[in-house]
């Protein structure tokens, strides 16, 4: 056992080199100044209250009867980007189901549905928009969607 020379503590911290195979114990003897850090407080942040500009618009009418219905969905681009590659998300009433559709893939076709570009229909200009839309069955719901994301980010509706 070998007594080796003060380690300087500052910060509530120290770095020591140890030899291998080597077992060493550290005593740390008070009688120093403790100091405390400084406490801050956090700057309260209000939330906006209007939600920010949206990126996107959706338009979405349909047409029913008995057991089913159409829908056409617009999507404008009412950012400053153009989109390139796209999917629109949005949850189908309950009691909707979608049968066939067309300038989108549809996955799944019941529940929160996600709306995949075609290969022909990938861009939306700036101020530009695409349409899409598919025919489904109904239980006598023809309720619209309550909300659309695009590519992740929610879209204005109407």
């Amino acid at each position: 056992m070998t007594a080796q020379p003060a380690i300087a503590v500052g910060g509530g911290t120290f770095t020591a080199t140890v030899p291998a195979r080597s077992l060493v114990t550290y005593v740390i003897r008070g009688g120093g100044t403790v100091t405390t850090p400084p406490t801050t407080t956090p700057p309260t942040t209000t939330p906006p209250t209007t939600a920010p500009p949206a990126g996107c618009r959706v338009t979405y009418t349909n047409n029913s009867w008995n057991t089913g219905l159409t829908a056409s969905i617009t999507i404008a681009n009412t950012g400053t980007t153009a989109v390139n590659g796209w999917s629109l998300v949005f949850t189908l009433p309950a009691g909707q189901s979608i049968t066939s559709g067309w300038n989108a893939s549809y996955s799944p076709t019941s529940g929160q549905i996600t709306a995949r570009n075609a290969s022909y229909n990938a861009a939306i200009p700036v101020n530009g928009s695409v349409n899409i839309g598919f025919q489904a069955n109904h239980t006598g719901n023809t309720a619209t969607p309550a909300s659309f994301t695009l590519n992740g980010s929610p879209c204005a509706v109407g």
